[in-house]
């Protein structure tokens, strides 16, 4: 068991470390300085036909500094916390800071945006981290799962992993924050057989708190579920139709959209939505809010990674783009105002209808529903989409039989016009919470 405070012992010797180097930086004569620190500790353990095979127990914990001679940075980082280490990784950040070219945009976030008192989001959770207590939850996964189905005759195994850390920043400001964490994940992947045919599939729960898993047998029933129905997977011919993205993929779509509207791409000027602020991006009937502030969310954070205080914001409204990604140095290049998201989104609420996955066959008719995406055929400068895929065809609502081997194409400013609906399946595991995606045609390349 990892309690809470064990890890404030941790935390405690993390300050004073981020402190010192702090002041040893200006000491140095640095303008400014920034550090941080991510600690983790916890373990995985893995089995393969009810033998454990694995069982890997990790603690990490590392200091990175940033320190800024006017308009030239250098960075360093240690492994080691001791004074005479930290103190040794400032210096050499200030050495290399000397031999750096100037940028104008480089440098802290602004004073008044860093998070003045930020709240306790609930992200931590106490759990048992022992190798028996993991090894009983893969062992009764991967049971569940060789007996559930006589066409289940292999196993690519089950994991169990559990880890519980945090992240702490502080920087010349005078801003130091942290918070705790913690994350629970168990997964399987049976292999099933028909004649000579073999398929495999997956299924996986993912929670901060152990008792918001989903049991080892239901997981198991799921991938058991998910690798059975793909057997007798069938080519089709190439064509033009409607395409569903279940929400075990639908997450991804909406993740290239983050890409093209994050600051990165913006100033390089390397996507398809530069300069597509306050214009229609998604059909009028969908919203996308951001809130960072939900208690016990995955991706909740009262601060991103450069101390810059997080707030629920609106992304789309009525289709229309709000709002770009901007960290502090993508928003000087872009004559702007950081908002928030170095580090990454916060808990993205994709607005859905009514339709469960049923009716959103149902509505589509006949065409593909994808279940798995290959490849990364994604140019997000051009907004190019290319990707293999495999799934289930459906006709009249009903799904007919499983796919495989065929490749969906279009152009994701296109596809995320020609939303029709996104089902009530909604997805909590992901930083994107989105149920599945109709969209209204696609090009599918087969046989």
């Amino acid at each position: 068991m990892t309690s809470r405070k064990q890890l404030e012992q941790e935390v405690a010797r993390a300050e004073e470390a981020v402190s010192n180097a702090l002041a040893h930086a200006k000491r140095l004569g640095a303008s400014a300085a920034e550090c941080a620190i991510n600690y983790s500790r916890g373990l995985s353990v893995s089995s393969r036909m009810n033998d454990i095979e694995t069982v890997e127990f990790n603690q990490d914990g590392s200091l990175g500094i940033s320190v800024y001679r006017g308009q030239h940075k250098g960075n360093a980082s240690t492994a080691d916390l001791s004074p005479e280490a930290v103190a040794a990784t400032v210096e050499k950040a200030c050495e290399i800071a000397r031999y750096t070219e100037a940028d104008p945009y480089t440098g802290l976030a602004d004073a008044a945006l860093m998070a003045q008192e930020p709240v306790d989001l609930e992200l931590f959770y106490e759990a048992d981290q022992t190798a028996e207590f993991a090894s009983a939850q893969v062992l009764k996964c991967e049971e569940a799962m060789l007996s559930a189905d006589p066409r289940i005759v292999n196993s690519d195994g089950a994991n169990y992993a559990t880890h519980c850390g945090f992240r702490m920043y502080g920087n010349t400001h005078g801003f130091l924050g942290h918070y705790l964490s913690s994350r629970n994940s168990l997964s399987c992947m049976p292999i099933a057989k028909d004649g000579d045919r073999m398929e495999r599939d997956y299924a996986y729960t993912l929670a901060r708190k152990f008792s918001d898993l989903t049991a080892p047998e239901q997981v198991a029933a799921e991938a058991v579920q998910n690798t059975v129905s793909r057997l007798g997977a069938q080519r089709l011919t190439t064509r033009k139709a409607p395409v569903i993205f279940h929400r075990d993929v639908a997450h991804g779509l909406f993740g290239h959209f983050v890409s093209a509207i994050s600051g990165g791409n913006l100033y390089r000027k390397s996507s398809f939505l530069l300069d597509k602020l306050g214009q229609q991006v998604l059909p009028e009937w969908l919203n996308i809010n951001e809130d960072p502030l939900i208690k016990g969310g995955l991706a909740s954070s009262a601060f991103d990674h450069e101390g810059v205080a997080t707030k629920p914001r609106s992304i789309v409204s009525g289709g229309v783009l709000e709002t770009y990604l901007l960290t502090s140095y993508a928003a000087r290049r872009l004559n702007s105002v950081a908002t928030g998201h170095a580090g990454g989104i916060h808990n993205w609420l994709v607005e859905h209808g009514s339709d469960d996955l049923d009716a959103l066959c149902k509505r589509m008719g006949t065409g593909l529903l994808v279940t798995e995406l290959m490849g990364q055929g994604v140019n997000v400068v051009t907004g190019d989409y290319s990707r293999g895929a495999g799934g289930f065809w459906v006709e009249n609502g009903e799904i007919q039989f499983p796919v495989t081997e065929v490749t969906i194409a279009g152009n994701l400013a296109h596809m995320l016009k020609s939303i029709v609906a996104i089902g009530n399946d909604v997805d909590m595991r992901h930083g994107v919470q989105t149920g599945s995606i109709l969209l209204e045609e696609m090009k599918i390349a087969g046989e």
